[in-house]
């Protein structure tokens, strides 16, 4: 039995954030032949789920870049920040003009600014960018389909409520320089995990919420030993997951530096890369093993 790892975004997910037949029909294959199938992303729990739940897909999920584990109906484990965290972080995006999401027990919560800022950091930096008002819009459209995002007047409403846990930070930033500086700031805290998942946004976690423990605690779930796990992504957020696994497996359309530190590369996004990968490195050396 293997615990194989999939990444949404840039891996599981098509540009055109659609989950191919292909996928489907490898992830359904794998799970007649007895391994277990998690999702391990970036995205807030209940967007992971109410994707997964469009295609009719019941997987086990860590979300929030595995700082939420969630199997069978429920939280098995959560690694979230603290509040005065919460409050000093948002503060300092806050006076610095960056843009940013919470992910919470409860949905995504937002400032109700958020819109203005992200096109107002955007017309500031547009001449020295990679990303065109297209990308930008279908960025924030994405935002609206949800119907999970709460939006706040004060970083003080969501720290002072005591329902809500956060989990992640998630930051828009579209100037090089000010993302660097932004990073280089956040490094020097020893009680949060800063990660991304494209070269536009910056993510912050609690010191221990990233997706190898996300990996770890799902596979210790599961009494499945660490060498039988396979993870799948493309991205620097990956990388903790990538690097515990039995078995690392970069996306063809993954980061260089990302396939640099993987056992093996198989087709990008767009080319079914994970039901290759599947195929490949789980079913196929399953049944040569037999």
């Amino acid at each position: 039995m293997k615990l194989i790892a999939l990444d949404m975004d840039g891996t599981l997910l098509s540009s055109n954030l659609e989950i191919s037949k292909e996928n489907l029909q490898a992830i359904q294959t794998a799970k007649e032949a007895g391994h277990i199938v998690m999702i391990c992303s970036g995205r807030a729990k209940e967007d992971a789920l109410k994707l997964l739940e469009e295609y009719k897909l019941a997987l086990p999920v860590g979300a929030s870049n595995g700082a939420i584990v969630y199997v069978d109906g429920k939280v098995i484990n959560s690694r979230c920040l603290q509040n005065d965290k919460v409050y000093k972080l948002a503060k300092l995006l806050e006076s610095e003009g960056f843009p940013y999401k919470l992910y919470t027990n409860k949905g995504v919560y937002s400032p109700y600014t958020w819109q203005d800022q992200v096109m107002q950091a955007f017309e500031e930096s547009k001449h020295t960018l990679d990303v065109t008002l297209e990308e930008l819009e279908r960025i924030t459209e994405k935002q609206k389909k949800s119907n999970l995002i709460t939006d706040f007047q004060k970083i003080e409403d969501v720290v002072n409520n005591p329902e809500l846990e956060i989990s992640k930070f998630f930051i828009l930033t579209f100037n090089a320089a000010h993302r660097s500086q932004l990073l280089q700031t956040l490094q020097e805290d020893t009680d949060i995990s800063v990660t991304a998942s494209a070269p536009t946004n910056v993510e912050i976690m609690d010191k221990h919420g990233h997706k190898g423990n996300g990996l770890q605690e799902m596979a210790a779930y599961f009494n499945i030993p660490i060498e039988d796990t396979v993870a799948i992504g493309d991205n620097f957020n990956d990388v903790p997951m990538l690097q515990v696994a039995g078995l690392s497996v970069a996306m063809g359309n993954a980061e260089e530096d990302v396939k640099k530190l993987c056992d093996v590369v198989t087709l990008t996004n767009n080319e079914n890369g994970v039901a290759h990968a599947i195929e490949q490195f789980v079913l196929k050396q399953t049944s040569s093993s037999k």
